[in-house]
């Protein structure tokens, strides 16, 4: 069974449906691409998806740890390169809750670095990483 249905609607934008849940939204092509830049563009949400991935893993791992995660933010940088025109780079800056040990922190930050989209992205976009554990 197919996952998503993604509808071309003219002036490059997408709408993009989850065919489970109905749950949808749309993608413009970015300003320095030709497009209006008025949502997330293609490779936004490939860089937005390797957070969301990381969080739920490592929400995943909390739960099972009896830890809790919720509030955990992540701020997504993505830089193209072009020629192929390409995601170059991923920067996550993540602020996670302070009430974790030690342990459990390297668990977490292992679970993120080992998430499926991360297995899935090619190996030469740039990933680089900041956990941020509040005091």
């Amino acid at each position: 069974m197919a996952t998503s249905k993604v509808t071309y609607l003219g002036n490059l934008r997408t709408k993009n449906e989850h065919l489970k849940s109905g749950d949808a939204f749309i993608t413009d092509a970015p300003t320095d691409n030709q497009g209006k830049g008025e949502a997330f563009s293609p490779t936004d949400t490939v860089a937005t998806g390797l957070a969301n991935c990381m969080l739920t893993t490592m929400g995943i791992k909390a739960r099972d740890l009896g830890v809790a995660f919720e509030g955990a933010t992540a701020l997504v940088t993505k830089i193209m390169a072009s020629q192929p025109r390409r995601i170059a780079k991923i920067k996550i800056e993540m602020q996670l809750p302070g009430n974790i040990s030690e342990k459990h922190r390297i668990i977490l930050e292992h679970t993120a670095r080992t998430c499926p989209v991360e297995y899935s992205l090619h190996p030469e976009i740039e990933r680089v990483l900041a956990f941020h554990w509040e005091q």
